[in-house]
């Protein structure tokens, strides 16, 4: 009898029956007291059921009084969640999900099935990935009822709708799809609702897993849902219109429809004065670019452009790459493909060892490579601001994308040089204005332009300068706050 095979035939089974599978696993208990007033059985899987709540608030009612039908079993126990049902396929699956299955008799074909799950959950702490000095220090844990209670505390109010799926043949997993009715846009509903719903795979293990199935184009490096493991990060974003998706045993939240502006934008920026908010968005731009643009003009420069170069730092380029005997180009792809190793490498040691190898290794293989005569001091310096203008990027997902699209300008500069990059950017370009989020622009409010975006977009505006929710996310109620209450400000005598 395997239950993850569909017959031709409809095969007919027995309570019994299944119990007698699952006792296949080491795990599972089935045994009859005979010791109370009332013999019973009691099946239950040992990893999903806390011993606690069996012995506190299942055992000792049943060993109290005689229970001759099984409705009396039911009303004998002081607990909510208790089901009576004789359909096999509900009773395995709560078994499955840490319910324990009460019967009179051992041929029975009906039990008592009642909620006693194992929740062992981490506790909630800080962000480590989008840690801010000023503002909240809760972060998202593995447990998605805990999430949405983080959620809820921050958002109560009965608009707050909540829909859930369980996906995955084996895995089950639970995934909620949120959003806030009368003002998210009944079309992204609708399009998150059934994208969710239409995912057929064996298991779900992150939420990563989601973002890769329904977006709209799974060929393109750049993210097309943000991850965030905040919840007032994903409590904002539902008050202005946009879906979230959580998936359980995921300490992360998928944000739906997005822009690419909205990656370089961080939640301490709202915590802190939108002057500082703004220049430290600018800023974040530049390095992206940097990041991206910096080696590749460099090599360009030094193969095809070197007339470019002022007279003053030729002689210092020239010295610097007397004893190299790699090309620009080999040159910058060795440093950046050691980079990325040392990143790599401090990624999967533990914590502290990680730390010691990237700071070690990369100082004492920078200075190795100068002195060794392989690499330039100039490339190296030059490779290392563009790896350190990469990490200011406050979306790890979208780091990730800028650290792989580098490589080809890298390739193009080399082959064309100016003109390589020119043709680089062209196709980046194409690609952006075709990718979207949800079917929504990923270039907005760059394309399609829109005004009112713009001033949350490049730079934070005051909030009073910001009455009405984002155009790109089309919500149904458009307008957060009267723009003329927020500018009017009386003092108390007045």
């Amino acid at each position: 009898m395997n239950w993850f095979k569909k017959s031709s035939k409809k095969e007919e089974h027995t309570l019994p029956q299944v119990l007698e599978y699952l006792k296949k696993s080491g795990d599972f208990l089935d045994f009859q007291n005979p010791q109370s007033p009332t013999p019973y059985w009691i099946s239950y899987f040992r990893s999903l059921v806390d011993a606690e709540i069996i012995h506190r608030d299942i055992l000792p009612y049943l060993n109290k009084t005689t229970i001759k039908k099984i409705e009396e079993l039911k009303a004998a126990l002081p607990i909510e969640n208790v089901m009576v049902t004789s359909d096999l396929e509900t009773i395995r699956q709560m078994m499955l999900s840490g319910c324990v299955l009460i019967r009179l008799n051992e041929k029975d074909q009906q039990g008592v099935l009642v909620k006693a799950e194992m929740n062992k959950v981490r506790e909630i702490s800080i962000p480590e990935e989008e840690f801010s000095v000023v503002g909240p220090k809760e972060s998202f844990v593995e447990s998605i009822t805990t999430n949405l209670n983080l959620i809820r505390k921050r958002l109560p109010v009965p608009e707050l709708e909540i829909r859930e799926f369980k996906l995955g043949k084996l895995s089950k997993t639970r995934v909620a799809v949120i959003y806030i009715s009368g003002i998210a846009n009944e079309e992204n509903i609708n399009t998150a609702l059934q994208r969710v719903g239409e995912i057929e795979i064996h298991q779900i293990l992150d939420s990563s897993y989601v973002s890769q199935l329904i977006s709209d184009n799974d060929n393109s490096p750049f993210p097309q849902l943000i991850d965030t493991e905040r919840p007032d990060r994903v409590a904002g974003v539902l008050s202005e219109g946009s879906i979230v998706i959580l998936v359980d045993g995921s300490p992360h939240a998928l944000i739906g429809p997005t822009t690419l502006v909205k990656f370089f934008s961080a939640l301490e920026d709202y915590f802190l004065n939108w002057q500082l908010a703004s220049v430290l968005r600018i800023l974040r731009l530049i390095a992206v670019s940097f990041s991206i643009l910096i080696t590749p003009i460099y090599v360009a420069v030094l193969n095809y452009h070197y007339e470019l170069i002022p007279k003053d730092l030729m002689a210092t380029l020239i010295s610097s790459r007397d004893f190299v005997p790699l090309p620009p180009f080999l040159e910058a792809l060795v440093l950046e493909l050691t980079i990325e190793l040392l990143r790599e490498a401090g990624a999967r040691l533990p914590t502290k060892v990680g730390q010691t190898i990237g700071i070690v290794g990369g100082i004492v293989i920078g200075t190795a490579s100068v002195e060794a005569g392989l690499t330039s001091n100039v490339m190296l310096i030059i490779v290392a601001l563009a790896a350190l203008a990469s990490f200011t990027t406050p979306v790890y997902k979208m780091s990730n994308a800028i650290r792989l699209i580098r490589f080809p300008f890298l390739v193009l500069a080399e082959l064309w040089g100016m003109i390589g990059i020119s043709i680089a950017f062209i196709f980046l370009m194409g690609h952006l204005l075709r990718l979207t989020s949800f079917g929504r622009p990923y270039l907005e409010p760059i394309y399609p332009p829109r005004l009112e975006d713009l001033k949350d977009a490049f730079v934070r505006l005051p909030f009073k300068t910001q009455p009405k929710r984002p155009v790109q996310l089309q919500s149904q109620d458009t307008v957060k706050f009267s723009e003329k209450a927020a500018k009017e400000k009386k003092d108390i005598d007045e």
